[in-house]
């Protein structure tokens, strides 16, 4: 047997393919084995410099020297398959062939950026800033896009997705705190799902099925949905497509219905002002922040990547991967930009500055006061959220407007549940190698989601029921750093990215991008603490905040020293791959032929 040269930090350059990850040995003087477990789970190990310093020798383990094992891709995905890329020599720059092999990771990603949740942040940002906030939102989605991308990379490069490699690379007490805080995530946009779908099956019943009765069929239609695994990957990829589109449809129309001042619309998206905003602006730009960027989105993203087949032993196919995802994402975000700016013109223009004695006159008058008691007789500011919006659009531009608006929101939450099922399954399996079937995943997170919103459905009222998602925004908010930390931290570490670790620009803007986006989202978390108004919700918090704040702190330390602050390095780094000795690193040198060395 032959086994290529390797590179480890410190030591020599060799010829062997760099994206390869490597499960190296430990000496037995080194910690003990790790138990061997399903394919998400390899041993990788310390590997001595003192390794590169002999490329022909076999080496002898029993005097403390050890010797590499490569072993296989570990591969974790929706499928057990992976779609070919098909070669393109006509086209070496760019190739629409080569595009739509790549194309579907990056739109089912998008969906996060379509779920209730942002939805209804939409149509509140219309109703109470009108255009004036439209820069804010276009900011966030751009600063999602370029967080995506760092995602997408550590998946294409590493071959592992961003549960997998938080698994090796973080100590134990901090890799089960990340997959509790990963899991609360995914389980708040779970119910905000439930809330939209629940929502939308009311509204097209015309009140018939009760709340939760919407509920409760949101939980046998994901089983159904789940059986599109059956058909193969592609297919379930169009499906996605379907509903995005159906949602660009639905909420398109409600958009040329009501016809925007198209001047407003591009001053407010492009002349980043504010002019007579107060509070109530603030926090709702502050609530666009927190409702786009997704924490288990990057958890996603990194492994939706690994559906394409490509060679990370060929450096030019890892660029060009690399590449074309990110060309897919930036179609992908751009159109979920444009729903997301249909639903916030179509509030801005219909309804910014009108108050809830108008709109109950026009519901009295339009439904024969059917819906208007929905909206009190006074003059505050018309509030409005997912089920009014809907209801509102019914009273002043007919019965086609509600009802088109809930399919829009039907497919707005039947997709994010789709994928939110994905994301745990991803998270599961990465932080915990725990294979489970996807019935058993959707049946423990359906069960934690629909509970609280389901007994909030029987026994209070649509109000209430909408109010949820204000709290879970804020929840989701606060998982927010473990997500964005580590994907900086990792595709920064050359041990781990090799030559495609972010370099000091990267560093830098990832940096800062991550600190506004943290910031905004804790004063986010604040200011819903504040209006609760209760002692006893002030000292919970208090005490939550020094646990949550000490932890992040470790992560911003580790991340620091990945960035290059090698200053602040103390006790044992290796788990993050910042010494001479990383656990998961890639070999050098992918464009040379291996070079074989006798065994």
């Amino acid at each position: 047997m032959r086994r290529p040269e390797q590179r480890i930090m410190g030591g020599k350059k060799s010829g062997s393919p760099p994206c390869e990850l490597v499960n190296v040995a430990y000496t037995k003087e080194s910690e003990p084995p790790v138990k061997s477990a399903a394919m998400s789970d390899q041993n990788y190990r310390n590997l001595d410099e003192s390794d590169s310093a002999d490329h022909g020798s076999k080496q002898d383990i029993s005097d403390g020297s050890i010797e590499p094992i490569i072993e296989g891709e570990p591969f974790t995905s929706y499928f057990d398959e992976k779609i070919a890329i098909p070669e393109d020599e006509v086209h070496s720059w760019f190739s629409f062939r080569k595009l739509w092999a790549f194309t579907g990771p990056g739109f089912l990603m998008s969906i996060a950026y379509l779920d209730p949740g942002n939805i209804e942040s939409d149509l509140q940002s219309g109703s109470v800033a009108d255009f004036k906030l439209l820069w804010v939102l276009l900011a966030a989605t751009v600063i999602g896009l370029l967080l995506q991308r760092l995602a997408a990379r550590l998946g294409v490069v590493t071959g592992l997705h961003l549960a997998e490699v938080c698994n090796r690379q973080y100590p134990k007490f901090p890799r089960i705190v990340l997959w509790l805080m990963v899991e609360l995530a995914i389980i708040g946009s779970d119910m905000q799902e439930v809330i939209g779908s629940a929502i939308a099956i009311n509204l097209l019943s015309v009140g018939l099925i009760p709340l939760w009765g919407g509920v409760l069929i949101t939980i046998a239609d994901t089983f159904v949905f789940l059986f599109l695994d059956k058909y193969g990957l592609r297919k379930l990829e169009a499906f996605f497509g379907l509903l995005i589109t159906i949602m660009a449809v639905t909420f398109g129309y409600e958009y040329v219905r009501v016809r925007p001042d198209q001047g407003k619309l591009l001053k407010g998206m492009f002349f980043p002002y504010c002019d007579g905003c107060g509070t109530p602006q603030l926090e709702q730009a502050v609530g666009i922040v927190g409702a786009v960027i997704m924490p288990h989105n990057m958890y996603l993203h990194s492994a939706l990547v690994k559906s394409r087949e490509v060679n990370r032993s060929n450096k030019k196919e890892v660029r060009e991967a690399n590449k074309y995802f990110f060309i897919e994402s930036t179609i992908a975000l751009f159109i979920s930009f444009l729903i997301n700016v249909f639903v916030v013109a179509v509030f801005a223009e219909a309804f910014y500055g009108k108050t809830n004695a108008e709109v109950h006159e026009q519901c009295f008058n339009q439904t024969s006061g059917g819906q208007s008691n929905l909206f009190p007789n006074n003059t505050d500011p018309l509030k409005v959220d997912i089920y009014k919006g809907g209801v509102v659009l019914g009273c002043y531009f007919g019965p086609a407007a509600l009802y088109i608006w809930a399919v829009g929101i039907l497919a707005a939450g039947q997709s994010s549940t789709m994928t939110g099922t994905y994301s745990g399954q991803f998270v599961m399996e990465g932080f915990l190698n725990l294979k489970w079937s996807r019935f058993a995943r959707v049946i423990l997170t359906r069960s934690i989601a629909i509970t609280p919103t389901l007994l909030v459905a029987i026994f209070q009222d649509v109000e209430h029921l909408t109010g949820m998602n204000d709290f879970l925004n804020v929840l989701q908010s606060l998982q927010l750093p473990f997500a964005l930390i580590p994907v900086l931290t990792f595709t920064s570490l050359r041990p781990v990215m090799n030559e495609f670790a972010n370099g000091l620009g990267w560093k830098i803007a990832g940096g800062i991008l991550i600190l506004i986006v943290c910031c905004i989202n804790m004063y986010f978390v604040v200011v819903y603490v504040s209006s609760l108004g209760h002692v006893g919700f002030y000292v919970g918090a208090a005490f939550l905040s020094i646990a949550y704040l000490c932890f992040v702190a470790y992560l911003t330390w580790q991340c620091l020293v990945a960035l290059g602050m090698k200053f602040l390095e103390c006790g044992q780094t290796y788990n993050l791959g910042l010494t001479t000795y990383p656990e998961l690193f890639l070999l050098n040198n992918m464009e040379k032929e291996d070079l074989p060395t006798p065994r």
